[in-house]
């Protein structure tokens, strides 16, 4: 068996549980080999109650004292028992699970597991997982893998299926350097696979992680080096001046550009008159200003005689840039002809503009990723401004240079990467920051908190939607589905299709609550972001798929919960979805943890309101040991890497690619031939460097 092999071939993978795997993308023996675990469980021996801490997850064996009562607030129906053992009692709630009434009997003795909270002077465990004493001392001593799971998934399911695999497949061959693997003492490539996935212990999982993370991060670089080459050499076919209608655009605004906006702009419009292609980012933070910078780019290119594209990654996000800009072009009489290009638009209103593209008449055109394909034949494109969520790979310039000219390339992005990780990340593009806010940028009030709170919380929101505002409200997970039920490293994480219902139970039923996820098809996303717009929506409960830029002026308030298993950077981009109008806005973080270092993490974003300088603090306080939690989120989806947590990796794997490219650029050494042919062979390599 290779890694190549249908996934089929694996003994117990029938036609339909192959299907559910193909949902997840995985359709080849390899694919799930490379379907890492996303988290990893201990089960620890059973604690008595004095001993237990809170913001910890531990087992209990407990009995029921007294009897077991159940309340109903509006939809939510609450189960509260308490336990004791001897040394202390412990409160035990669970919602919408009215059956457990017959299941705990006063005077029973039980086994439970779940994250300790300290309500009114008692320990209490929410929604914890009950065992059977023979189930709980197999899990014991043991580190369990945790996969990410879909619909029909379970944990049990692919464990089997990866043993099989692993222990039928051939293994990849030992790619990397001898001179990396003998300087660094990294694990066997086989042996660090099979630890990811079942690991003897936590020592030898770190081992394995960072073993497959350098190698992550080196392909990567690898990849990101090559293309800067080609970048390097690509001349511009375009011809590039100043124009009066920029400066007279710039003259009329009400507002002036900052300092940093001024010098990112001339750093733009020098590119532009140059000889090579423009290959920028521009990192800004969120309101610093980066729109009006894509807006004057496109409107220099117009008034050179050129077209100029903006993809955004979602139909709501690029509607709204239609709007901004029709808006502006109206307002202060641009003289350019921007029109919308999406999936929604019915074959008719397709046709017609791309006749209007084709022709010219059409010289802003705005989209999702159907700007680049096939039917859109474009006059003069000179110029494409993207999303960061969309990186620009050499694939998608080829599309468009075999409809004319290659074009310049601005990549706009408001994720907060210190600029140490910027220079290695975006290694194949020139790098500038706005990095100064607009004068009149309204600050967010800050809380973080515990889990005491949240019924406060909730009254705050019901009080912000009483007065005519909109809520975020954000969970890490989707649903309870996504971990087995088996699982408690995450218990107490709250998922949006549960928290949905509890917060209809908590809110009058005059609030309207509705939920957004990722896994959506983009139709209904697109339909529940444009619903939350128009204010048909009062407070939408999402996962971190909200859209970076999305711009609704009336929301107030974003409150995170488990804030402590997100990254700060990543905290501090939610926090931006609010303080967008002239109403003053809120941001509370509620952490199920309260350990000391946790919350003084978590405190950085109550002192600053600079996403640099909380991204540099992120780098700070999240050590390589920090494994779990939610990784972060947007353009550097990697597989097992984290920018934040691996950032040393990401360093010593740069300086190696560097390292390796000047003794042999073109890898045609005797020790370089199995990375070479790695690199070659598209059916072994993962990556696909021609997207990077």
């Amino acid at each position: 068996m290779e890694y190549g092999t249908p996934i089929l071939q694996i003994k117990g993978v029938g036609e339909k549980t192959a299907r559910i795997f193909e949902k997840m993308g995985i359709v080849t023996v390899g694919d799930l080999i490379r379907f890492y675990p996303r988290d990893y469980e201990k089960f620890e021996e059973a604690l008595p109650v004095r001993d237990v801490k809170k913001g910890e997850i531990c087992a209990v064996r407990v009995r029921i004292a007294g009897s077991v009562t159940t309340k109903k607030i509006r939809n939510l129906t609450i189960l509260n028992a308490v336990a004791a053992d001897g040394t202390g009692k412990i409160k035990l709630t669970f919602f919408n699970m009215p059956f457990l009434k017959n299941v705990l009997k006063p005077g029973g003795v039980y086994l439970f597991r779940g994250m300790i909270q300290y309500k009114d002077g008692m320990f209490v465990m929410e929604q914890p997982k009950m065992y059977k004493e023979e189930e709980y001392r197999r899990l014991m001593e043991t580190i369990q893998p945790r996969y990410p799971l879909s619909a029909g998934m379970t944990n049990h399911m692919v464990t089997k299926s990866v043993k099989q695999a692993l222990s039928f497949c051939l293994p990849e061959k030992e790619f990397l350097p001898e001179t990396i693997l003998r300087s660094e003492k990294f694990m066997d490539r086989e042996e660090a696979v099979h630890n990811l996935h079942f690991p003897k212990d936590f020592d030898t999982l770190i081992e394995a992680r960072k073993r497959m993370v350098f190698e992550e991060f080196f392909l990567f670089i690898l990849g990101l080096r090559g293309r800067k080459m080609e970048n390097d050499t690509a001349d511009s076919g375009f011809s590039y001046i100043e124009t009066a209608q920029v400066e007279r655009f710039l003259e009329k605004l009400p507002f002036s550009l900052t300092n940093a906006q001024k010098k990112v702009w001339e750093e733009i419009k020098t590119d532009l008159q140059g000889m090579r292609l423009m290959n920028r980012l521009v990192q800004g933070d969120v309101g610093s200003g980066k729109t009006i910078i894509a807006i004057l780019a496109l409107l220099m290119t117009v008034t050179n005689g050129y077209q100029g594209a903006m993809m955004a990654p979602t139909e709501v996000l690029a509607k709204q840039h239609f709007d901004s800009i029709t808006e502006m072009n109206q307002k202060y009489k641009l003289g350019m002809h921007p029109v919308l290009l999406i999936g929604a638009m019915t074959a008719k209103e397709k046709r017609e503009t791309y006749e209007m593209i084709a022709d010219g008449s059409a010289d802003v055109i705005i989209g999702t990723h159907a700007l680049i394909q096939e039917k859109v034949m474009y006059k003069n494109l000179a110029l494409v401004v993207t999303d960061e969520q969309h990186r620009f790979g050499v694939r998608q310039r080829e599309n468009l240079a075999a409809k004319g000219n290659m074009p310049h390339v601005l990549v706009m992005s408001a994720t907060p990467i210190p600029r140490t990780l910027a220079i290695i990340l975006y290694g194949d593009l020139k790098v500038s920051v706005i990095d100064e806010l607009p004068a009149d940028r309204q600050p967010i009030k800050n809380c973080v908190v515990d889990t005491s709170y949240r019924e406060k919380a909730y009254r705050f929101i019901e009080k912000e939607v009483a007065a005519g505002r909109q809520v975020y409200v954000i969970c890490p997970m989707v649903e309870e589905g996504e971990t087995d039920s088996d699982s408690s490293s995450m218990d107490n994480v709250e998922n949006v299709i549960d928290y949905t219902q509890k917060l209809k139970g908590f809110l009058p039923s005059s609030i309207r609550v509705s939920y957004l996820h990722g896994k959506m098809k983009s139709p209904l996303k697109n339909e529940i972001m444009e619903e939350f717009k128009n204010k048909n929506i009062d407070v939408l409960v999402s996962t971190t798929v909200i859209e970076v830029g999305i711009n609704v002026p009336n929301a107030t308030v974003m409150m995170v919960e488990n804030a402590e298993r997100f990254g700060l950077a990543q905290l501090h981009q939610l926090r931006g979805r609010v303080g967008r109008g002239e109403y003053q806005s809120y941001c509370i973080f509620i952490s199920s943890s309260d350990k000391k270092e946790t919350m003084e993490r978590l405190e950085t974003l109550n002192k600053s309101n600079d996403g640099f300088k909380i991204a540099e603090e992120d780098l700070r306080l999240r050590g390589p040991g920090d494994l779990f939690g939610i990784r972060q989120s947007g353009e550097f989806a990697f597989k097992l890497g984290d920018i934040y947590n691996d950032a040393h990796l990401l360093k010593k794997a740069g300086m190696w690619v560097d390292r390796l490219l000047s003794e042999d650029e073109k890898l045609i050494k005797q020790e370089h031939e199995n990375l070479r042919l790695y690199l070659e062979n598209e059916k072994w390599n993962p990556i696909d460097f021609r997207t990077i």
